[in-house]
Formats: C-alpha cells, structure tokens, sequence
C-alpha cells in the first residue's frame, strides 16, 4: 500500500534525478518484503518488519539504500559498503546502476532475518 508521507518525501526532498531510482527501490521492497510497511523512520523513507529492514537516504549525489542488519548478510555481490557493527548500505548514482538481483538477494535475506 503507498505510503503518503513517502509520497510525499519524495515529490519535496528526493532530487528529480533520483526520483526513478527511489521509485524502483519502493517497488523492488514491495515485491520482496510484501509484509514490511512503508513508513517514515529517521526522517526518511523506510520497511519496517518486525524491526527496521532497510531506508533510504537521498544526497546531492546518490541515493543511499541501507540494510539495518546488512553487516549479517552473505554479500555475493560485493556490493555492500560500510564498516559499523549492524547497517550495511548500498550507494545509487544512476538509476540504470541499480542491480536489481543483487537488491532481491540482499532485500530476501533482510527479509529472512526479520523472521527469525
């Protein structure tokens, strides 16, 4: 279900030329983590679970999409970046850079750690 907080965001904080890649984001969260809400967290769009699943933070630059327990994932496509003891995040310039099936795998095993 849309969110229109996010919606929102979107429209007023995310700049025009990153709009697509957050716009593929919502949808790549709505396809793999059908139970997670939109929401609002931190002052920027996020998936909540059981806990936080992941946010996105836009920049002047880039988009960042960050894992809350990223640093828990298998990272077969050496796309995670981050050094901390929980988040892991992933950083977007172009919206044709978005690995979509690297985003499914990251995306499922947030899912999955969620459920345990």
């Amino acid at each position: 279900m849309p969110n229109e907080a996010v919606d929102e965001f979107v429209r007023t904080k995310v700049l025009p030329e990153h709009q697509s890649i957050v716009g593929t984001l919502r949808e790549l969260m709505k396809e793999n983590a059908p139970g997670a809400e939109e929401v609002i967290s931190r002052g920027s769009p996020a998936w909540q679970g059981k806990k936080l699943l992941a946010i996105i933070s836009p920049s002047k630059t880039h988009i960042t999409f960050a894992f809350a327990r990223g640093a828990e994932f298998d990272d077969a496509f050496g796309l995670l970046e981050g050094s901390g003891k929980t988040t892991r995040h992933v950083k977007i310039k172009k919206a044709d850079a978005v690995n979509a099936e690297a985003l499914r795998n990251y995306i499922g095993q947030a899912v999955r750690l969620d459920e345990e």
